[in-house]
């Protein structure tokens, strides 16, 4: 079935998306801020609209709305920008990283309008156009529904990799936790491979052994695939910082686990890993070889 719909945000994930559903038969207005945004999605059959109020005029009541803006204060100006041009039935999408309890906030400010709000947790990364998107999706049962021909079209088949989880918040709760849970695979898999590097008597073939390892054994898995092909393409990781960002989904995770009472070990050590990659000047590794030094007089390596 043949929907139309705005997408707003054009970056990388929204532009793929929407680049997706056109390829799929549905049609897509589209805006972004960015000039260069709105012209690159014109070129993929997307309809770029210079403004958030030329986007609603352009599409048919009751309108559907996905949003693919950064998490946090960019979603409230958005949909504070949004809500006066809205009419009752509408449904907006938030397909971004958005914490699940800001989710729930907007959900209620905008059903006070009759205004449906569906979250939607998306995975798939750069390889989403080609390979679909994962979606965990909250809200009301009847505007996820509604919405089925998106999903199945976004998703990798239209009966699989696809759900709605829960009502309004579930959908950010459940891709909270799916991120918290790529912490822990990817710190297994990186010092795995740290102490294979390390036994230079066997001289490992690191990309070598990724391959192996991705057919028939226990461990394989997606991330494995990538990791195996950075590998290849760069053995030593030469030129790679050893700094390692968060995009603040696995300290949600942590911190839901501390409030459940759940513990959570592997998930959290994998979050403070990546705060202690970014410390170049260590005042805790400073202060523990001085604390050696004072009781056991063993020697500081001076800087």
């Amino acid at each position: 079935m043949h929907m139309q719909l705005g997408m707003i945000g054009l970056g990388r994930m929204g532009a793929n998306m929407a680049e997706r559903l056109v390829r799929g038969g549905h049609t897509v207005v589209g805006f972004d801020p960015s000039p260069e945004a709105r012209g690159l999605a014109s070129s993929k059959g997307i309809s770029p609209a210079a403004s958030l109020a030329e986007l609603i005029d352009r599409l048919p009541a009751p309108r559907v709305l996905w949003l693919m803006v950064p998490a946090g204060k960019i979603v409230d100006d958005t949909l504070a920008e949004l809500l006066p041009l809205l009419s009752r039935d509408d449904v907006v999408v938030d397909g971004g990283n958005s914490f699940y309890k800001d989710t729930m906030r907007r959900g209620q400010m905008l059903a006070e309008q009759g205004v449906h709000y569906v979250d939607c947790g998306t995975s798939g990364g750069v390889w989403g156009l080609a390979e679909g998107y994962s979606l965990m999706i909250g809200g009301e049962t009847t505007a996820v529904e509604r919405l089925r021909p998106i999903f199945a079209t976004l998703a990798p088949a239209p009966d699989r990799g696809w759900g709605r989880v829960g009502p309004g918040g579930a959908g950010h709760f459940t891709k909270m936790v799916h991120n918290g849970i790529e912490y822990g695979l990817m710190q297994a898999y990186a010092e795995g491979f740290a102490i294979m590097q390390h036994k230079t008597d066997f001289a490992l073939d690191l990309h070598q052994v990724a391959e192996i390892w991705r057919e028939g054994s226990v461990v394989r898995s997606w991330l494995l695939d990538l990791t195996a092909d950075a590998l290849g393409k760069n053995p030593k990781l030469a030129g790679i910082a050893p700094y390692v960002e968060d995009s603040g989904e696995g300290r949600w995770t942590a911190a839901e686990a501390i409030d459940l009472n759940v513990s959570a070990p592997v998930i959290t050590l994998s979050l403070l890993e990546r705060l202690r990659s970014r410390d170049g000047d260590s005042f805790a590794d400073k202060l523990l070889a001085a604390m050696r030094n004072e009781f056991g007089g063993h020697k500081i390596k001076a800087e």
